[in-house]
C-alpha cells in the first residue's frame, strides 16, 4: 500500500524544548573524535569546562526526535530508510548549558518512482527560547527505498555540488576509535544497528557501522582545523552526503578544497579500504 502523503507532510512534531549541559557538550566532542592527541590545546575547550565551547555540528542532535519514521502510523517501512544527506545552517554560537527549543516540519516529500523509492526531508530549527533567535537549521534527507510509486510530490530535494576535479588542499587522517558508536548512541541516537553485532548482521552488515552523522561531525572537525582555526563561530554552513558506511576502528581520511571566499568542499573515505563514505561535502567559513 502507499504511503500516505498528505498524512506524512503534515505530521505533528511538538515543540520541544531541550536541556543542554557542559557533560553533553563534551561527551558529545569526545564521540566524535576530539581529544585526541589529548596535549593539543587547541581541541581542549570542546572537551574541558574552562572555557568551554560547542562543537557547530552539535546542532545535529539538539532537538532530536529519534527515529520517528519507525512509528508504524507513518506507513513507511523503516527497515529500508536509509540517511543519505545532512546541512547545516548556523547563526550563532550554540550554548554549552541553558535550554533550546526546537520545531521541526517535513519540507519535502520527492516521489522517484515504483521500484525506486522517494526522499523525505525534514527541517529542524533550533532557537532561544528567551529571545526567539534562531540559533541553527538543520535539515535531513532521508531515502525511503521501499516507498516510491505514490505519484504526488511536494518541495524539491537539495542538489549539492561536486568537490573540484583537482588534488585536496589538505588531506587529514581521523582515526575512528573502536567505542566510537557506543560512545555516539550516548548522545541519543539509539539505533542498534549501531551497536548489536546480531541486527548489523541482519541488516546485511559484518559488524555494526558508525553513525553518519558522527562522520559527519568528524568531517567538520577536519574543516575547523584546517580552515577556521578550531573558532566554531566561523563555521556557517556544512553539509554533505553519505556514500557508504564507515566502520569504528577504521581510519576517515578527509579531503579539503579551498575555493576561497570562505569556500571549502570535503570528501572522506575509509582509508584502508579506500572507499568513499562521504562526498560532495561544503561548508562556509566566515572572516576571522
Amino acid at each position: 500500500m502507499a504511503i500516505d502523503t498528505a498524512k506524512l507532510l503534515g505530521w505533528h512534531f511538538p515543540e520541544l524544548d531541550h536541556q543542554v549541559e557542559p557533560r553533553d557538550v563534551m561527551l558529545y566532542a569526545l564521540a566524535v573524535g576530539l581529544g585526541s592527541p589529548a596535549t593539543d590545546r587547541r581541541q581542549l575547550p570542546f572537551v574541558y569546562e574552562e572555557g568551554l565551547k560547542a562543537l557547530p555540528m552539535m546542532a545535529n542532535v539538539m532537538g532530536y526526535r529519534g527515529f520517528w519514521l519507525k512509528n508504524p502510523a507513518t506507513g513507511v517501512d523503516w527497515r529500508k530508510v536509509l540517511h543519505v544527506q545532512q546541512r547545516i545552517v548556523l547563526h550563532a554560537n550554540l550554548p554549552t548549558r541553558g535550554t533550546i527549543r526546537s520545531r521541526q516540519q517535513v519540507s519535502a516529500l520527492v516521489d522517484k518512482g515504483t521500484g525506486k523509492g522517494a526522499f523525505i526531508v525534514t527541517r529542524r530549527d533550533i532557537s532561544d527560547p528567551v529571545s526567539g533567535r534562531v540559533l541553527a537549521e538543520v535539515e535531513q534527507t532521508n531515502m525511503l527505498r521501499a516507498d516510491g510509486g505514490f505519484g504526488t510530490s511536494s518541495g524539491t530535494l537539495r542538489i549539492l555540488d561536486p568537490v573540484p576535479e583537482r588534488a585536496p588542499d589538505h588531506i587529514v587522517d581521523l582515526p575512528v576509535l573502536e567505542q566510537a558508536a557506543l560512545l555516539y548512541r550516548l548522545c541519543g541516537d539509539y539505533n542498534p544497528l549501531h551497536a548489536d553485532p546480531d541486527v548489523a548482521l541482519s541488516a546485511g552488515f559484518e559488524r555494526p557501522i558508525l553513525h553518519g552523522l558522527c562522520t559527519f561531525a568528524m568531517v567538520g572537525h577536519a574543516v575547523l582545523d584546517r580552515a577556521a582555526g578550531y573558532a566554531p563561530e566561523r563555521l556557517t554552513l556544512i553539509e554533505g552526503r553519505f556514500s557508504a558506511p564507515l566502520f569504528p576502528g577504521e581510519t576517515l581520511r578527509v579531503e579539503l578544497w579551498d575555493e576561497g571566499s570562505g569556500q571549502i568542499f570535503a570528501r572522506a573515505r575509509a582509508a584502508e579500504r579506500d572507499v568513499i563514505v562521504f562526498d560532495r561535502g561544503r561548508a562556509e567559513i566566515g572572516a576571522a
